[in-house]
């Protein structure tokens, strides 16, 4: 587990060179990241950022792929202009940072980009997909939003969601066996009690030998030992969404 010095382990990992093939937009009181397929669709992704922020090239990286795959893939502001966790920021003072940024009050930020997705791009069907700190946010939507599809929610930390399990749409969630943050019995915790509340699809899968960031802050051309289990994280998530959106 984190030590209270470092009450989260995360760690940017490899941070991409990446620029984006979207663009930015103003979607009400909040900026976002908008990447389209080069085809006409329906369907669409919201993508919700980890801690450190929307304008991080990896969770832009994950975006595109979701656009190359057919999908309107956006990735807004959830912190709504407040200042993103650095890697350089003092660890001690993490947890009165995350309580300014609280992931189970997104919902008026959701119901803009909801409305934008309907409006501007035509969207008919909407999932959400979320990393870390979004990974939080995508399990809030799941209990409390009726226009979503379904979620995928990766490395969401658990322990904020204790006895809340009766999810509305079908949900995946992705974990990492050796993530320090998530504890394996908070994973199984979580298994044992969807199945008892749980009336919607769901699916819970641990990758062997990952650690917390592994889906979107590792590169796989440098991690080849990590390579096959960030290749089918990524192909896992596409296939769920492909399934419900």
């Amino acid at each position: 587990m984190a030590n209270e010095a470092r009450p989260c382990p995360c760690d940017i990992g490899d941070r991409f060179e990446y620029g984006g093939l979207g663009q930015e937009v103003q979607v009400e009181h909040i900026k976002a990241y908008v990447c389209k397929p080069f085809t006409s669709t329906e369907k669409a992704v919201i993508v919700v950022q980890d801690i450190f922020g929307w304008q991080l090239p990896n969770t832009r990286y994950m975006a595109d792929m979701l656009a190359a795959n057919g999908y309107i893939a956006i990735c807004p502001d959830f912190f709504v202009g407040q200042k993103p966790w650095e890697p350089s920021d003092d660890w001690s003072t993490f947890n009165d940072w995350l309580k300014t940024r609280d992931a189970s009050k997104v919902d008026r930020e959701a119901d803009v980009v909801l409305k934008y997705l309907k409006e501007q791009c035509n969207a008919k069907k909407i999932g959400v997909i979320g990393f870390c700190w979004g990974g939080m946010a995508v399990h809030h939507l799941m209990l409390k939003n009726p226009e979503l599809k379904t979620g995928v929610a990766i490395y969401g930390i658990m322990k904020y969601f204790e006895d809340r399990y009766s999810l509305l749409h079908p949900t995946f969630f992705i974990f990492g066996e050796n993530d320090d943050y998530i504890p394996l019995e908070q994973v199984t915790l979580l298994e044992q009690k969807l199945k008892q509340h749980c009336k919607v699809d769901y699916r819970v899968k641990i990758y062997p030998g990952q650690t917390h960031g592994f889906v979107h802050r590792k590169r796989e051309d440098i991690n080849p030992q990590d390579k096959p289990y960030i290749e089918e994280a990524r192909k896992d998530m596409l296939n769920w969404l492909n399934k419900y959106v």
